[in-house]
């Protein structure tokens, strides 16, 4: 089927493509391009279609997966995108290496909130060794603390023999993105190749741990360069398939970059599930600024999330993470309804009494529970009285910078 016979036969055609993989077939180039290039007019035949492929593998199930940063900035990569690269002047969190304790709590925040793989990520070229034997001893701790808990190590380019020493240690899998085409990668890092990349990449693989690699998009690529970049993917046989949606971090060169729009980032990863039908397709950074109210929309179509906070920015709250699965239909990979349910209560507990004791913080010297808000009728409170008429409400556009979880004293969010 030719990108003009998709073009004119629209929604039907995308169901045609899904059954014809569905049998046994596998999507061209030219048809992932015609994905991308869908009138959003066909956005939800193309979602419908790209849904039945996804239901087909994982049914209505969305894997959680939650983030620890070991390491936080201090890299000396030059990748544009990153506010962790050499050159950034993002004012995120810099921190070396969290104790092993300290990942133990942060990792088991996340495992609380309903995760069941915990990803550990380190800023830098790649580990030492003496880095590797920290997170060894991570891992080692981690499997013995939590039972059947999945270990994703991120932590660059390997040296031979490192992946022996992580897969021996109990590391299920290895992420090390691919991040753009081939064609498009020495435009946005110049400090490593994507050879480099895909070597690493290999060196996981023949070591047993699975492989997990994926892109940013939104870094000035064309259709076809994200395309590329997807079939390369599949090429390498990445298991799981992280999509990231550029962050446009004040302070990195890509600041003030705002190439997507949700239907835009819902082709994407529709475009992706239709190349990779049976593997894990994840939303990653960027999912809340980009995907917005779309989120929901894209999880019939990817299978899998990271819960609460990224590395150096701030995601949407873990308890409006766990209302957006169960508001929509989907249940959580290792929980059952019932599991389900109670997580929730737990989190909407303690919401709320975070929220009882943010509002005894903010009573009036009056003792009213109004705060700055009651005006100046009563007469008698003279931050009423100090307080501006009006405040302008603000919407932020750009991220928002972690300041909570690892390397902070801050609850993490999850």
């Amino acid at each position: 089927m030719t990108t003009t016979q998709l073009s004119q036969l629209s929604g039907l055609a995308f169901d045609e493509l899904a059954s014809r993989i569905l049998a046994g077939g596998e999507a061209t180039p030219e048809e992932a391009v015609a994905v991308l290039r869908a009138s959003d007019v066909d956005l939800m035949y193309v979602v419908a279609a790209a849904g039945r492929l996804r239901r087909q593998h994982f049914g209505n199930t969305v894997k959680v997966n939650y983030l620890v940063n070991l390491k936080s900035g201090l890299c000396p990569e030059n990748c544009n995108y990153c506010s962790q690269a050499i050159g950034s002047e993002a004012p995120i969190l810099k921190y070396s290496y969290l104790s092993k304790d300290e990942t133990l709590k942060q990792a088991g925040a996340g495992l609380r909130g309903g995760a069941t793989r915990v990803c550990m990520v380190s800023s830098g070229r790649g580990p030492s060794n003496r880095d590797i034997d920290k997170v060894v001893e991570m891992t080692e701790a981690l499997k013995e603390t939590y039972d059947g808990v999945e270990v994703c190590a991120c932590l660059g380019l390997l040296k031979d023999g490192q992946a022996e020493k992580l897969k021996a240690a109990g590391v299920d899998a290895y992420n090390h993105n691919i991040n753009t085409a081939e064609s498009h990668h020495d435009n946005i890092v110049q400090t490593h190749t994507y050879d480099d990349r895909v070597d690493t990449i290999g060196k996981a693989k023949s070591a047993g741990l699975s492989p997990c690699s994926g892109l940013i998009a939104g870094l000035g690529e064309s259709d076809e360069q994200l395309v590329e970049a997807l079939f390369a993917l599949k090429e390498l046989d990445a298991d799981s398939i992280p999509v990231n949606f550029l962050m446009p971090f004040d302070g990195t060169p890509y600041e003030n970059t705002w190439e997507l729009s949700p239907t835009r980032c819902v082709k994407i990863l529709a475009m992706a599930r239709f190349v990779a039908p049976d593997k894990e397709i994840r939303i990653a950074g960027g999912r809340e600024m980009h995907l917005r109210s779309m989120q929901a929309t894209a999880l019939h179509v990817a299978n899998s999330i990271f819960l609460g906070d990224y590395l150096t920015s701030e995601g949407q709250s873990a308890l409006d993470d766990l209302h957006m699965l169960r508001d929509n239909g989907f249940s959580i990979l290792g929980l059952d309804e019932a599991g389900f349910a109670e997580l929730i209560a737990t989190h909407e507990a303690s919401a709320a009494d975070t929220a009882h004791r943010a509002h005894a913080v903010t009573t009036t010297p009056c003792g009213s529970s109004a705060g700055t808000g009651c005006g100046d009728g009563c007469g008698g409170c003279s931050i009423a009285a100090s307080a501006p008429a009006s405040a302008p409400t603000v919407v932020e556009t750009n991220p928002t910078i972690r300041r909570r979880g690892a390397g902070t004293e801050v609850p993490a969010n999850a």
